[in-house]
């Protein structure tokens, strides 16, 4: 799937769980945050696509997705990612 195609199916699952996703510039790499009492994932939009969605990935992965419809191919590449980042 193409990337933007992804970055689309995380904005709309986001929007289903009630989460923002932030978009910023600066010296970070990005991930979740509470800011009062509103959950939110800041990404930095001068980052390749591709880790953008890496960071997306690793938050979602934290989630409890087992109850919610989530896109095929989005819950295949939150599951890439995080079976990935458990083999190093």
């Amino acid at each position: 799937m193409k990337h933007a195609k992804l970055m689309e199916h995380f904005e709309s699952l986001a929007e289903k769980l009630g989460l923002k996703i932030v978009n910023g510039k600066g010296n970070f790499s990005g991930g979740g945050c509470i800011l009062r009492k509103d959950k939110m994932i800041v990404l930095n939009k001068m980052k390749p696509i591709e880790q953008r969605l890496r960071v997306l990935a690793q938050e979602f992965a934290l989630l409890n997705l087992e109850e919610v419809f989530v896109v095929p191919a989005l819950r295949k590449f939150i599951a890439e990612y995080t079976t990935f980042k458990h083999e190093i």
